[in-house]
């Protein structure tokens, strides 16, 4: 697949979740699809798990959206990078948050099967999200790691 069809795959994925559009994010994907988010500490496979994850995360986090502002690309991969805005609400993460919407630098690798994506790692400052929400990092670790989480942290 050439760089340029990537891009647009990954554009509607973008626009798709920018309007919290999980049937059309759905349409793009393949039906082996991984969605891994480090911050999070998630991995969802298939399109099935896919569509619980994007539903249960447009919950957390309603005002969702992606401005993809450049990629690079080779052969099988395509890195896009670019801003995200998105409001922590909920108590999914174990805190208050403030209401706020958070700005953050995004970086995001695709991998594609046929003429759909079939992987995705979303990367963004799960440090920072928490402090534009005004919330504990330590204690939103806590919640999606266990312990193990922070005490790794405080060691290193």
């Amino acid at each position: 697949m050439n760089s340029d069809r990537m891009f647009e795959l990954a554009q509607a994925l973008a626009v798709a979740k920018s309007r919290q559009d999980v049937p059309a994010a759905l349409k793009v994907l393949h039906d082996d699809m991984v969605l891994e988010t480090p911050a999070f500490g998630t991995s969802a496979s298939g399109l099935a798990e896919n569509e619980k994850v994007l539903t249960r995360f447009f919950a957390s986090f309603p005002d969702y959206n992606v401005v993809l502002q450049g990629h690079a690309a080779n052969d099988e991969t395509l890195v896009c990078w670019g801003r995200v805005q998105m409001t922590m609400t909920g108590d999914r993460f174990g805190v208050v948050p403030n209401g706020r919407r958070a700005d953050l630098p995004v970086f995001i690798q695709f991998a594609f099967k046929g003429d759909w994506i079939v992987h995705e790692r979303f990367f963004f400052d799960l440090a920072e999200l928490c402090a534009q929400s005004g919330v504990s990092t330590d204690a939103v670790r806590r919640k999606i790691f266990g312990d193990a989480g922070v005490r790794q942290l405080a060691a290193e």
